[in-house]
């Protein structure tokens, strides 16, 4: 099935409504037909969720957590953690945490990080650069509030406006939301500054509800690993 068959588009009016008018047509046959491949699955990922965060609890959290604790207190003043309502799975709100890579400001609820923002601490554009600042959300895995693989999770703000201007926008959050996911290591990442950009990580994300599989989130797994190291032009 093609994408371009859920006939994505921007409007340009609001729509209260859009929320359940999209969700509604995300239950059509053509895509249920595709999306079954991942409610069938769910066992097998959820399983592989929480081996693979306790894993990384295990092997890398439980000494990297002190350790980037005590380097953000010397370089900025505020919490270690940065928490964060997002959009999770059915439209519903969670807390996404994430290591605090930003001096304490009051847009953060609402406005997005922008390549040179003066918000960013020293530490912070390290780990941003290298995705450690996503790190604590295994956290939200092994509570069930995420997976490892899956379309990222919004700002509620953000939420609410780019369900009203784009057309099957609430279909990604069908499944839980991913630390990870085939729009981000596909180039999708970092700020949204027009529609369009927004649309094209919405195509990926649906392409990966259509064509889910335990192979495709262990390849999305490496590459995420592999840009970590490398580095991605896209992640400040």
């Amino acid at each position: 099935m093609n994408i371009s068959n859920f006939n994505i588009e921007c409007k340009a009016t609001h729509n209260v409504f859009c929320w359940f008018r999209t969700i509604r047509k995300a239950m059509s046959p053509a895509f249920a037909n595709q999306h079954v491949r991942v409610t069938s699955n769910t066992a097998v990922k959820r399983v592989f969720d929480i081996v693979f965060a306790s894993l990384v609890a295990l092997l890398l959290l439980s000494w990297l957590i002190p350790l980037i604790a005590a380097i953000i207190k010397l370089d900025s003043k505020g919490p270690v953690f940065f928490k964060q309502l997002r959009t999770g799975k059915d439209g519903v709100p969670f807390y996404c945490f994430k290591f605090r890579s930003m001096h304490m400001n009051a847009d953060a609820d609402h406005k997005q990080a922008s390549r040179n923002d003066s918000r960013i601490t020293k530490i912070g554009a390290f780990m941003r650069k290298t995705s450690i600042d996503e790190l604590p959300q295994f956290i939200n895995v092994l509570k069930g509030e995420m997976s490892v693989v899956g379309p990222r999770p919004h700002m509620l703000q953000h939420t609410e406006v780019y369900s009203s201007a784009i057309n099957n926008f609430m279909v990604r959050h069908t499944v839980a939301p991913g630390i990870t996911g085939l729009a981000q290591i596909t180039g999708h990442r970092g700020e949204t500054k027009e529609t369009a950009a927004m649309i094209k990580r919405v195509n990926a994300d649906i392409h990966y509800l259509q064509n889910w599989s335990f192979s495709l989130d262990m390849k999305i797994v490496w590459l995420t690993v592999y840009q970590a190291v490398k580095g991605s032009d896209n992640a400040f």
